[in-house]
């Protein structure tokens, strides 16, 4: 049976600037799934290429991305090995029109505890985030940026099972953000979330992002 979801997604900008739209439609084909997603400029004065992107995926495998309005390919590769009995998560990504290459390092302690390290080719720099779950329901995760000297922190507890609350920060952008989501076979997933910027004279605002997503049997 041939199973699809689909996504939509709605953004808000900053003051006196218009909201923006996109919708994401996947299919699930064998060990593979088949995406292609689109933004309001798809659609708005007459069908485009505009906003519009094409992948193709194999789960923990690979992923490659096409953005057809910038004729970029973006690929990007997992794989996981074992290090000293503990599985080590891999990923490659690379993006063709930007030339930018991201490596990507997970190792996993236990169902608790996760250490990441992302970097940059060439930029001299990177970043490194521990993930600590308290009690299965709490999780904790500070990050921090050597090229920049700076942390960044983010916190999320479950509730009532499907639902999850989540609060970030940035302190390089003084950015907070806080967010709600729910994730249901029956009813459907959806998230909403809203940022703001502390370093402003003014405050203004918030940044609102809602998104929701269903999965269909055809």
């Amino acid at each position: 049976m041939l199973k699809a979801s689909v996504k939509a997604r709605y953004e808000t900008e900053a003051e006196n600037e218009a909201a923006t739209g996109g919708a994401t439609v996947t299919f699930n084909a064998g060990d593979f799934k088949l995406r292609a997603s689109m933004t309001d400029a798809t659609v708005i004065n007459g069908p485009s290429l505009n906003g519009l992107s094409l992948a193709v995926e194999k789960p923990d495998s690979f992923i490659l991305d096409y953005c057809v309005p910038k004729n970029d390919l973006k690929f990007q590769f997992m794989n996981s090995i074992s290090v000293l009995e503990k599985p080590l998560n891999l990923k490659y990504t690379h993006s063709r029109e930007e030339d930018k290459t991201i490596l990507d390092g997970t190792l996993v302690f236990d169902s608790a505890n996760k250490l990441s390290v992302s970097h940059k080719l060439g930029s001299g720099g990177c970043k490194l985030k521990y993930s600590y779950v308290h009690g299965g329901l709490t999780t904790f995760v500070p990050s921090y940026d050597i090229k920049e000297d700076s942390w960044d922190f983010a916190v999320s507890h479950k509730v009532y099972g499907s639902d999850m609350c989540k609060a970030t920060y940035q302190t390089p952008s003084r950015k907070l953000g806080l967010q709600w989501s729910r994730s249901s076979k029956l009813g459907g997933s959806f998230k909403v979330s809203a940022s703001v910027c502390l370093d402003d004279d003014e405050l203004k605002l918030p940044k609102l992002t809602a998104e929701t997503s269903w999965d269909f049997d055809l």
